[in-house]
C-alpha cells in the first residue's frame, strides 16, 4: 500500500520580507509554518520532516509539540536546492513523498489530497507537478525510486534543474486551487492574504 510523506522547506533567508520572518507571521493565530505543517499532518499519513536553517530556533520552537522529524541544513544560504538535499538525505521512510514549501498557508489538506489522488491514479513512477496556465506550482510529489537521481547532481541537487532537464520523468497535474500556486514572499502578498482571510473568502 501507498504510504505519503512530506519534506517542508523552512529554511530560507526571508529577506524580501525585510525585518520579519515569513514563517512565523500569524495564520489563524498560529505561525505560518505551524499552520502549513499541521495542514501537511492533516493530509498524509507518512511521516513529516521540516528543514531548518535561518531562525531555525525560533522555527523549531513554532513546531513544539507537533510529531515531526527537524532537520537543520547548515548550508540553507547557498540557496533552495540545498535545502532539498538535506530534506531527500533525511525523506521519510514512504513510497512517495510531497516537497513543500512553508510558506503557502492558503493550501488546504483536501487540495493535497487532490494532488496525491492524481498523482497515484497517473504514473506514480514519475514526479508529479502541480500546473495551471503554464505556471508550476508546489508542493510536488516524488517517488521514492527518483531520490537517488535528485541528489545526483552535487552542485546543483534537488528537483528543479532536474524536472526540466528530464520532461519525460514528470507528469504535469492540471489543479485549479490557487493555493498551489500562491506562496507568500513579500509584505504586499501578505496583506494580500490577510484581507481575503477576513472578508471569509477561501484564501
Amino acid at each position: 500500500m501507498d504510504r505519503i510523506g512530506a519534506i517542508i522547506l523552512a529554511a530560507g533567508l526571508s529577506r524580501r520580507m525585510k525585518e520579519r520572518n515569513k514563517l512565523l507571521l500569524p495564520i489563524g493565530g498560529v505561525p505560518m509554518i505551524r499552520h502549513v505543517v499541521a495542514t501537511y499532518l492533516a493530509a498524509i499519513d507518512g511521516e513529516v520532516c521540516v528543514v531548518t536553517g535561518f531562525e531555525a530556533v525560533r522555527v523549531d520552537a513554532a513546531l513544539a509539540g507537533l510529531p515531526v522529524r527537524l532537520v537543520h541544513n547548515e548550508d540553507f544560504e547557498k540557496g533552495q536546492p540545498f535545502s532539498v538535499r538535506a530534506g531527500l538525505l533525511e525523506a521519510p521512510n514512504a513510497t512517495h513523498f510531497l516537497i513543500g514549501l512553508g510558506d503557502q498557508p492558503q493550501i488546504k489538506a483536501d487540495d493535497l489530497r487532490a494532488l496525491i489522488k492524481a498523482h497515484l491514479n497517473g504514473d506514480p513512477a514519475k514526479i508529479s507537478i502541480p500546473y495551471q496556465g503554464g505556471l508550476r506550482g508546489n508542493p510536488i510529489i516524488v517517488p521514492w525510486g527518483m531520490r537517488a537521481r535528485l541528489l545526483s547532481d552535487k552542485a546543483n541537487p534537488g528537483c528543479g534543474k532536474f524536472t526540466r532537464a528530464n520532461p519525460d520523468l514528470v507528469q504535469h497535474v492540471p489543479l485549479s486551487q490557487p493555493g498551489f500556486f500562491n506562496d507568500i514572499d513579500t509584505p504586499a502578498a501578505f496583506a494580500a492574504y490577510q484581507k481575503i482571510a477576513s472578508e471569509g473568502v477561501r484564501p
